[in-house]
């Protein structure tokens, strides 16, 4: 263990067109494997970035442990993966897997400016934001127990990206859902005598985004 533990964020890769036309939150959907290929320059940052012998966690989701993989073929000596189920994409309940116009119409709250729903919307059977912060706290702070000098990656989802910024810097589930997540992007928290420094946000290669990043929507997980 170390007092100054490093954790490195990385939100998946960019998921198949199909599942791209609709809210599917923590629905099990595949990436993208027409954008490989895009995503290359990405992925070879991603495993120069790193640092060597972090313990690696992703999510149950398949994506996640799909990009966890393309960034050790890229380079990065393959690690043991564990899953992290806390850090799992929020959960729309009934209206998972619904078009984004049907999901927009069933909205009770106005639609925050950057994302297809507001901060305290509760999809029936579904969580809000506070609720993923309320989840993804406890694990962070777990995490960060457990590691030593080497670091932590984590590869996860938006939404939990965002409520880890949340829990770390004490914002809002608003402003949370201001910070800009894109694939393949890179956030790095470290905590320091029980307090959390925001490190970087959504960073991402010198060469700016993957493409295929650009053509993504932020509010899908």
């Amino acid at each position: 263990m170390t007092d100054s533990p490093r954790i490195f964020l990385i939100r998946h890769a960019l998921v198949v067109p199909a599942a791209r036309l609709i809210a599917y939150g923590s629905m099990d959907v595949a990436l993208c494997e027409e954008t490989l290929a895009a995503d290359r320059p990405a992925y070879d940052w991603l495993a120069s970035r790193l640092p060597r012998g972090a313990n690696w966690y992703c999510t149950p989701l398949a994506r996640t442990r799909a990009t966890a993989m393309a960034v050790f073929a890229a380079g990065y000596p393959e690690a043991e993966l564990t899953e992290l189920p806390a850090f799992v994409e929020q959960h729309l309940g009934e209206w998972q897997g619904l078009s984004h116009e049907e999901f927009t119409s069933l909205l009770r709250d106005p639609p925050h400016p950057f994302w297809m729903h507001g901060a305290d919307e509760r999809p029936p059977g579904g969580e809000t934001l506070s609720d993923v912060v309320a989840r993804v706290g406890p694990a962070l702070e777990a995490v960060a127990d457990e590691a030593d000098d080497r670091g932590v990656v984590i590869v996860a989802h938006g939404g939990s990206i965002r409520a880890a910024l949340a829990h770390a810097g004490a914002f809002t589930p608003y402003q949370a859902l201001q910070f800009s997540v894109k694939n393949l992007s890179l956030t790095t928290l470290e905590r320091e005598g029980g307090h959390w420094r925001i490190r970087t946000v959504n960073e991402q290669p010198p060469s700016g985004p993957p493409m295929a990043a650009l053509a993504s929507r932020e509010g899908s997980g």
